[in-house]
């Protein structure tokens, strides 16, 4: 019972959070950091991304992951939106893991999220409805499903002013196994996935053609399906665009509060490619 008031709880807290949003969008745009959001939140541009990863987990594990992450443009009648998919391989090592395991690669997560907007459906919010898949390659079996809300805020005055924008997102995860393969049948599988993950994305113009991002590719955890633990962390980018094509960054991420253990501290980079 005290689980499902906990899932009720989150529910609740993301269809006020929408509702609040949809009612009164230019008293909270004209009030925060003079921003207002951008009516159109879609990209007309396909990207191709290629990430690397170094993560230091807990009991001197090791984690590296290359992953490769593309985002196709959507338009059905006056529906925009966009589709991501995320592949990725993953090497973990370290002293309590089997020695064969340094430097064996082997499937990471998969990902398919769905994001987008109709003109008449919320004609008084600028924001994106969507939803997240989790394939179980590479994630013991496991299969997650989690519905998101987000939108985007600029400020007027365009690229002259120090911050670029605004771009919070709040997203639930439910994951849910298989009858081939759940808790009963491999008791070593990770407890199901039941959290919700919030960024508070805050991007901030260092030169015309550089920015710092904060909270962009690490957000905040909160696990419902644990007792209501945390993991918050502090999480920058710096991005560099060369060219209308070519983008590359790199980003570092360290835990600030753990009680819900995801990694101690993360490096990163990436290579994105506009076309």
């Amino acid at each position: 019972m005290k689980l499902l008031r906990i899932h009720l709880q989150v529910i609740a807290l993301l269809l006020i959070s929408t509702s609040g949003a949809i009612a009164d969008e230019s008293k909270f745009s004209g009030n925060f950091l003079n921003l207002r959001y951008t009516p159109d939140q879609q990209s007309s541009q396909r990207v191709l991304e290629f990430w690397a990863y170094h993560d230091a987990l807990a009991g001197d594990t090791n984690s590296d992951i290359l992953k490769l992450r593309y985002y196709q443009p959507l338009q059905i009648d006056q529906w925009r939106g966009t589709m991501r998919l995320d592949t990725s391989y993953v090497s973990n090592y370290g002293p309590t893991l089997p020695q064969h395991a340094s430097g064996t690669y082997s499937a990471g997560n998969t990902l398919l999220t769905v994001w987008g907007n109709h003109p008449d459906l919320m004609k008084y919010w600028g924001g994106t409805l969507g939803a997240r898949l989790v394939f179980p390659f590479g994630n013991n079996g496991q299969w997650a499903i989690g519905p998101q809300i987000g939108t985007v805020y600029v400020p007027p005055e365009g690229s002259k002013s120090r911050i670029s924008d605004f771009s919070p997102l709040a997203r639930y995860m439910y994951g849910f196994d298989t009858k081939n393969n759940s808790l009963a049948n491999n008791p070593n599988q990770p407890a199901l996935v039941r959290n919700l993950n919030l960024f508070p994305t805050l991007g901030i113009n260092l030169t015309p053609n550089t920015q710092i991002r904060f909270w962009d590719e690490n957000g905040i955890i909160f696990n419902t399906g644990g007792g209501g633990d945390w993991f918050v962390p502090l999480d920058a980018m710096v991005t560099h665009r060369l060219n209308k094509h070519f983008l590359f960054a790199v980003g570092a991420s360290k835990q600030v509060v753990q009680s819900y253990q995801v990694y101690d501290w993360s490096v990163y980079g990436k290579v994105s490619l506009n076309f």
